[in-house]
């Protein structure tokens, strides 16, 4: 290392101007620091030459320089650079070089042997390039790809684009290309005279996105082309059309974010073979926004022109669609929500006039804790009501449910809870009242109107163990017991929202299991049971539970699908394992004393690096009583599998155990190096309640890296060494 004088600072001034040039050039000198010129020797010549050779090293700020020689004359103002060169800008562009020329400031020279990579993934390699005022590099001849290449493999990359000329902008961060042509290997497969594409610092650049090809048996054979529109740094709109043999289709999605919200909306309008006169489509909207004192706005929108057009697209598989507005407000010990909901049904054996298709709700909710009483006190109040569309008063349609029934009902509930520990022993006593008012209009086989004033009443008590076993594990043993205690008699108006009720470990001890309150369990009820678990974070951990309930009168709006009916429930059994090596398990089950099963559930997932698997099984036995005159039973199965450093497959299905066929499947296998990313999917969907034919849909996606947004995944990339 060393200096010359004036000619060194000369030099260090040369440097920091090609920092300026190639890293941020609105900015000064004196902006981004001082230079540093490092070499193995510094000579000044006879005619005032100065010359840097041997390991020429230059820094400053986050860009870098290194070339085998530098040499800057003051008479002709030019600076040449001898190769190997390498000009990092600390932002992902590097410059490489076999010799350059360029003038004082930089903004202007010639390169040889150039070659342009962007964020170590994206290289433009060219017979020469020119910088042009500091900003734009033009490279001739040039050859882009984001393959690997390895000296000692002669076949070509996979993917190659050769054009006549390219244009970087680095301010504007954009590729133009003059005279393109893609070629797979060496093989021309599309010509392009003018293309622009953005930079991947650029993550919001409008222009087409990569198409995608699809074939189904319903639709034919097509072709996506999305088109994303950068409105602003806060709003955009992609336009994607679909055509193929019988469909012309326009998909479009518009998202815009707000310094307290958001929104998006998407969205498709078509024109097909399948509905030959109609213009199908569907709307899609959502989004939230924070108001203020805490508030919450959210809405979403689901608009769909017939009963089939999701699934005949493949956009949802939902046999019903719901819009809903909502505000809220949750804070430590309060909670509000107001609601309208509109639901609509796309089963074919549903009609939406007889359905309760527009819901309002208002809900306040809480607690307090006096220090006269001590323990916390609770105060709900709910309003609810829903409509149908039908005036018929009565069940004209057989369904054993009045076809215009509306309800309208206020509800409010107090309860005073306290704590007390004895010894081991916790025991925790409740004493509330519930109220309600309800109003059934469009009705002729029930009252009008009800009301209800029930006092309420329980004591719980819970005798938690715990012992310390070998290593790391612990035991716990928690038995637990209620009595409860509901006053009143049941409502005269019908059960209208109640109809389907769960029984789990959730709401094992509370003093109504029904969903809304315009059912409640009365009279006197004992709930029994008790927990096991075994916690070892180094090991496996097992959770088991057994419950049931016991009354004293049965109540008569429990069905035999709910486990509750008659004055003792079914038996409750759930457990959850979990094993050190991936494994989680989970099971539900309600069985009667000769074992015969109500409802049974069991979920799992296990992953390890290459494996990644989840499935469900579900049984639920028929109830005529809900018109549920079949037995229920279906296995949900997806997986993806990490076949080697390129290779990944998927499969999901659904599978009807009652029906003994496939509902659903789809299967996916996708290739990804370090160039490209070829993903195919095949979609199965069998008739349904929604698809009178079955259908089957076959996509095929390809993404050339550096071109697209990085998404995150890990990316393999080719080792010329094997």
């Amino acid at each position: 290392m060393g200096s010359a004088g004036p000619l060194w600072r000369l030099l260090a001034a040369v440097v920091a101007l090609a920092v300026c040039a190639w890293g941020v050039s609105a900015q000064t000198t004196a902006q981004v620091g001082p230079a540093v010129l490092v070499a193995d020797d510094i000579q000044i010549t006879a005619d005032r030459r100065l010359i840097a050779t041997g390991n020429v090293e230059a820094f400053q700020g986050q860009t870098r320089l290194t070339a085998r020689a530098i040499a800057y004359d003051p008479d002709t103002g030019k600076l040449t650079l001898t190769g190997p060169i390498a000009i990092d800008d600390g932002t992902g562009v590097r410059l490489l070089a076999d010799q350059a020329e360029l003038s004082r400031d930089m903004q202007n020279g010639l390169l040889l042997g150039a070659r342009l990579v962007l964020n170590e993934q994206l290289q433009l390699a060219a017979v020469q390039a020119s910088r042009v005022d500091g900003r734009y590099t033009q490279l001739y001849k040039t050859v882009v790809t984001s393959c690997t290449i390895c000296a000692d493999d002669p076949r070509p990359p996979l993917w190659q684009i050769r054009a006549k000329r390219v244009i970087y902008d680095e301010q504007g961060q954009q590729l133009y290309f003059e005279g393109a042509q893609l070629r797979v290997r060496s093989i021309p497969i599309l010509y392009l005279p003018r293309l622009r594409v953005p930079d991947q610092k650029q993550t919001r650049a409008t222009g087409v996105l990569f198409p995608e090809v699809i074939s189904d048996s319903r639709l034919g054979t097509g072709i996506k082309v999305p088109y994303f529109i950068a409105l602003n740094p806060h709003r955009d709109l992609t336009l994607t059309p679909y055509v193929s043999n019988n469909t012309r289709t326009l998909e479009f999605r518009y998202r815009e974010k707000f310094v307290r919200g958001e929104i998006i909306v998407e969205g498709a309008v078509s024109k097909d073979e399948l509905i030959p006169e109609e213009t199908r489509g569907y709307l899609f909207a959502g989004g939230q926004f924070d108001l203020n004192r805490d508030f919450r706005l959210r809405f979403d929108i689901e608009e769909v022109s017939d009963d089939a057009y999701l699934s005949d697209y493949g956009y949802s598989y939902r046999d019903r669609l719901d819009s809903q507005i909502e505000l809220s407000r949750a804070r430590r010990d309060e909670f509000i929500r107001l609601s309208l909901i509109t639901v609509e049904s796309l089963r074919d054996d549903e009609n939406d006039d007889v359905l309760p298709s527009n819901i309002a709700e208002a809900l306040y909710e809480r607690r307090f804790f006096p220090r006269a009483l001590g323990g916390e006190l609770r105060f709900m109040a709910e309003a609810h009501g829903h409509q149908r569309s039908s005036t018929i008063d009565f069940d004209e349609d057989g369904d054993g449910v009045v076809d215009g029934r509306d309800v309208l009902r206020l509800n409010v509930e107090a309860e005073w809870l306290r704590t007390f520990q004895v010894g081991g022993l916790q025991a925790q006593t409740r004493f509330g009242v519930v109220g309600g008012i309800y109003e059934v209009s469009d009705d002729a086989t029930s009252p009008e109107d009800d009301s209800e004033l029930s006092p309420t009443a329980a004591l719980v008590l819970r005798y938690p163990m715990v012992k310390q076993g070998a290593g790391s594990a612990r035991y716990i043993l928690e038995p637990v017991a209620q009595l409860a205690w509901v006053g009143g008699d049941m409502l005269g108006t019908p059960n209208d929202e109640s109809t389907r009720v769960e029984f789990d470990q959730g709401n094992l001890l509370s003093l109504s299991r029904f969903p809304a309150p315009d059912r409640r369990e009365r009279g006197w009820s004992a709930a029994i049971g008790a927990t096991w678990s075994r916690i070892d974070p180094n090991s496996w951990s097992l959770s088991v539970t057994g419950a049931q309930i016991v009354r004293e009168e049965a109540q008569s709006d429990f069905t035999s699908s709910s486990g509750l009916s008659g004055t003792r429930s079914d038996f409750l059994l759930s457990s959850q394992l979990e094993l050190q090596g991936g494994l989680a398990l989970s099971g539900r089950t309600l069985f009667d004393e000769r074992f015969d099963i109500t409802k049974a559930e069991l979920r799992g997932t296990w992953s390890n690096q290459r494996l990644n698997v989840g499935g469900s099984y579900i049984w639920i036995d028929e109830d005529p009583a809900i018109e549920q005159f079949d037995d229920i039973g279906e296995i949900k199965f997806g997986g993806v599998y990490r076949i080697d450093r390129f290779w990944t497959a998927g499969l999901d299905m659904r599978y009807d155990i009652v029906s003994g066929r496939t509902a659903t499947a789809e299967a996916g296998l996708i290739y990804q190096n370090e160039c490209v990313r070829v993903g195919v999917r095949v979609v199965r969907i069998f008739a349904d309640s929604t698809t009178l034919e079955p259908s089957t849909s076959v996509g095929v996606t390809v993404s050339l890296n550096g071109f697209s947004t990085n998404t995150g995944e890990r990316v393999e990339v080719k080792s010329c060494g094997n």
